[in-house]
């Protein structure tokens, strides 16, 4: 976990108060449920199927296990703050430090989500903005950056609403499952 960072913490939404904390393994069927409220992420296999519990708890272990990766979780109030609500959104943090720009540290914002319904209730605005003033700074990084599929064109808007600069071209290769899920 990125432990030197202060959570939870609340943030505003016009949803009003939302808690952002660390994922649990508590979390588990709600983040699955929230990668598949999203049709890009659903036509790559994240369909909240039970059969596919166990490969989620085991990449949800090894990412909160590695101190470079946090998986944060935005959940609703309930009124005392303490981070109980339902889960409305996640995105995962990743620090890498590098030699390129002048051995600058890069923080990676990964698999960003907010739950369909309470898209444009400003939940995104908010993680994104603490990933940039808060996040960033503390863990002193100096570049914040993230990848976002072709199609997702309201989300490219949104980044560059928020002074996120479409800056590279990105390449993936899939590697040929060997006895794997085969996934990427």
């Amino acid at each position: 976990m990125l432990a030197s960072l202060d959570l939870p913490i609340t943030l505003d939404s016009r949803l009003g108060p939302v808690v952002l904390r660390r994922a649990g393994l508590a979390d588990l069927d709600a983040l699955m449920a929230l990668l598949s409220d999203d049709p890009i992420s659903a036509s790559r296999g994240d369909v909240a199927s039970v059969d596919d519990e166990p490969a989620y708890r085991a990449a949800l272990a090894e990412i909160v296990g590695d101190p470079g990766n946090d998986l944060l979780v935005v959940v609703d109030g309930d009124g005392d703050g303490d981070g109980d609500g339902r889960l409305v959104a996640t995105m995962q943090l990743t620090r890498i430090p590098g030699m390129a720009r002048r051995g600058s540290t890069r923080l990676l914002v990964e698999a960003v989500r907010v739950r369909s319904d309470l898209r444009s209730a400003g939940i995104g605005g908010a993680m994104m903005r603490w990933v940039t003033d808060v996040a960033a700074p503390t863990l002193g990084s100096t570049l914040v950056q993230l990848t976002s599929d072709a199609a997702r064109v309201d989300a490219h808007r949104f980044y560059e609403r928020l002074g996120f600069a479409g800056s590279h071209i990105g390449f993936k290769y899939r590697v040929p499952s060997s006895g794997g899920d085969g996934r990427g």
